[in-house]
């Protein structure tokens, strides 16, 4: 059953009768562009097919239910919303709501089923985070266009920052809202300003292999959050804004933080790099792209992890044209871009070098550049 079938049933075993809606909404994978949207920075993201859905159902009296398998069930009320005294998972729910305010929202009942995999690096908070959004705008008779999308992804972004106490940035969520099938998105994340691009890989037999390595993706335990602060304290000394306005980083005299701003310089001209190649159709380019930014997030920003290089480095000797670890780091996914006629070759590889290293038994998944947020109980 898919993500959406199972939540609707889920509703009916956790409250009875039928949700006002189902909505879902994607994981991503990004191409190149890492740890650079809160600088500023250019991103170029892809959705993916693997989805979050939520079944609703609005309530009158300011209480909000929330239920999902394998997870606690939460119930909360409005006014525990507005105060931030959710706990666990449902706080990721719970402050959509919270950063929407919208007068109109007096309480729901809400059911979650995904198939995006969790703490693998794909997103699958702000998965969750957009699919409440999208389902409660669209139930209190909002904007959800491309320009109310934008206002709902930045509701998200809030949501995980100042709610959940994530200090992302906004790409996320801004792709799973308002990506397009077929494409990749150029996301500008000083403007955000968006542009489509062509990404068809299998057009031309290539395939994009997501190589979970089974160490989980931690974003809490403040590593994340120590680079989005060497970053800003980067840009303080650099006297500029954001590392975005910057191309010479030599001036900064701490070695750490030279190298932490030397990656979001370059990385932001890899993604410009790569997007040369795709409007050209030329994604075999990609890959030396894919690898250079591998480098930079390993030695210059050091996010990866033994897990992530070992996939990353066997995924290339097997015959990848490039790989990289993908997402906040500190173990999750990584990519490779293949030839479509080796995916089974080069996951073969990179089994055998994890178990030669005694590492977790990595996942494998080929994925397609997918469709945004939608309402999925409509033809």
């Amino acid at each position: 059953m898919s993500a959406c079938a199972d939540t609707r049933t889920l509703f009916a075993h956790c409250f009875g009768g039928s949700p006002d809606g189902v909505w879902c909404a994607p994981g991503r994978v990004n191409l190149i562009g890492e740890h650079v949207d809160y600088a500023d920075g250019l991103c170029l993201p892809m959705a993916i097919e693997q989805r979050t859905a939520v079944a609703v159902r609005r309530r009158a009296d300011g209480v909000v239910r929330l239920r999902s398998a394998g997870f606690a069930d939460t119930d909360v009320t409005v006014a525990d919303v507005a105060a931030r005294a959710v706990p666990g998972w449902a706080a990721y729910a719970a402050g959509v709501v919270w950063a929407l305010a919208l007068p109109d929202f007096a309480g729901a009942d809400l059911t979650v089923t995904s198939d995006v995999p969790v703490g693998a690096g794909l997103s699958s908070s702000a998965a969750l985070e957009c699919a409440v959004a999208l389902a409660v705008a669209e139930l209190c008779g909002r904007d959800t266009g491309d320009a109310g999308r934008a206002t709902l992804a930045s509701a998200c972004t809030r949501a995980e920052n100042d709610f959940v106490g994530v200090p992302t940035g906004s790409m996320d969520q801004q792709i799973s809202l308002r990506a397009r099938a077929g494409h990749a998105l150029l996301l500008d994340c000083r403007t955000g300003g968006i542009r489509h691009v062509p990404f068809d890989p299998a057009a031309h037999d290539l395939a994009v292999l997501v190589i979970d390595t089974a160490a989980p993706h931690r974003l809490v335990d403040g590593q994340y959050a120590q680079r989005r602060r060497a970053v800003e304290e980067a840009a303080r000394q650099l006297g500029v804004a954001s590392l975005r306005d910057v191309e010479d980083v030599s001036a900064l005299r701490d070695p750490i933080l030279r190298r932490r701003a030397r990656h979001v310089v370059t990385e932001i001209g890899r993604v410009r790099e790569a997007v040369t190649a795709l409007d050209a159709g030329d994604v075999r380019s990609l890959g030396p792209v894919l690898d250079a930014s591998h480098r930079s997030l390993r030695e210059d920003f050091e996010v990866s992890s033994v897990e992530l290089d070992s996939a990353v480095d066997a995924a290339r000797d097997a015959g990848a044209l490039g790989a990289r670890m993908v997402g906040g780091g500190f173990g999750g996914s990584a990519l490779a871009l293949c030839e479509a006629g080796a995916v089974e070759q080069i996951s073969r590889a990179v089994l055998t070098a994890a178990a030669r290293r005694g590492l977790p038994r990595p996942r494998f998944r080929t994925v397609t550049p997918a469709a945004g947020a939608r309402r999925c109980d409509r033809p």
